[in-house]
């Protein structure tokens, strides 16, 4: 790791945007891919983006900008995904590189819809990328508030500490703090249940349901989290860790949660349809919950999920969200 490694984040949302802009604090130069060629050129122009954060703006030495994703890709040892799961896999169909000797760090919260596996495994199974080499961004961290400079924490994970660290240096700075841990595969499913959770919590709160129902959820959410993810990857982990319990409570109570708003839409009346369409962003959770739906549905001895259960009742069975949860309220202790 001694030499200067180029870095290059893909993607033009808020979270990639962030992270973009925790980049440029420590490095002279970052590459930047975006499907957009508008959003490209509006950057080239006025020095910001203009659909999400636009209020953060960049110095245009600092980026390399591309439409051309194996252009970024030659450019850079390490490249950082921020692309929606659910758009992942067509983007990387572009791809005619190989990615076996690149350091692949995932900061999607989800699991790639037509494959069922986590971005890193995706990446392992289908690009030959070594798991010592692929490393994921987590934490409770809102987009928004980097882009206030507000103190924010992050949690890089890597089978490889050396890795893990360089990057984790590579995102620090006055407003970010980091630290590194192991666990790849449970931060990664802690990342995507979360927002099915604070999908809950949303519902919750356009029923009518107050706090004290809020904090009953949200305990038996991390209990839900901490069986589906020894279920899926046993190891020793600190469930109340703030990569964990932490992005669960930022993601379940923030107003700047795009899962819980679009819960709370749902809980109001609106149909999943009009809910995401008014919204104009991805909530991460809608895809999280149908792929933590069908995992569970494999096992053979099932996890109890009475959480993710109701929401998947209620996104894609189509049942009625008050009565879905007046039952799930039965279930919770």
């Amino acid at each position: 790791m001694s030499k200067e490694l180029k870095y290059a984040v893909f993607g033009s949302g808020s979270w990639a945007t962030a992270i973009v802009k925790m980049l440029c604090e420590n490095k002279e130069k970052v590459g930047w891919y975006m499907r957009s060629v508008y959003t490209k050129e509006h950057l080239l122009k006025e020095q910001h983006n203009p659909t999400y954060l636009s209020s953060v703006e960049f110095h245009l030495e600092q980026l390399k900008l591309s439409n051309d994703i194996n252009e970024m890709v030659a450019y850079a040892d390490i490249l950082i995904f921020v692309i929606p799961s659910a758009f992942i896999n067509g983007e990387l169909k572009k791809l005619h590189l190989e990615l076996k000797d690149k350091i692949v760090v995932s900061a999607v919260k989800g699991i790639v819809p037509e494959t069922g596996l986590l971005l890193g495994e995706h990446f392992h199974e289908n690009f030959n990328v070594p798991f010592e080499n692929i490393g994921v961004i987590a934490g409770p961290c809102h987009a928004e508030e980097v882009a206030l400079e507000r103190l924010s924490y992050l949690t890089i994970s890597c089978a490889d500490a050396v890795k893990a660290q360089a990057i984790a240096d590579a995102l620090s700075c006055k407003y970010i703090k980091t630290k590194i841990s192991d666990d790849i595969i449970g931060t990664e499913y802690a990342v995507m249940l979360k927002n099915i959770y604070a999908i809950a919590a949303g519902i919750a709160h356009g029923l009518g349901y107050g706090d004290n129902f809020q904090s009953v959820l949200m305990s038996n959410a991390i209990r839900e989290m901490k069986r589906f993810i020894k279920k899926m990857h046993k190891m020793k982990r600190n469930i109340n860790n703030s990569a964990y319990l932490g992005d669960l409570l930022v993601t379940g109570y923030s107003v700047f949660s795009r899962n819980r708003m679009f819960g709370n839409m749902i809980g109001k009346g609106y149909t999943v349809k009009s809910a995401q369409m008014e919204m104009n962003m991805v909530a991460e959770g809608y895809y999280a919950t149908k792929s933590a739906f069908e995992l569970n549905k494999k096992n053979i001895k099932k996890t109890k999920l009475p959480i993710i259960n109701a929401v998947y009742d209620v996104l894609y069975e189509g049942k009625d969200a008050k009565k879905v949860f007046q039952k799930l309220t039965e279930k919770l202790d």
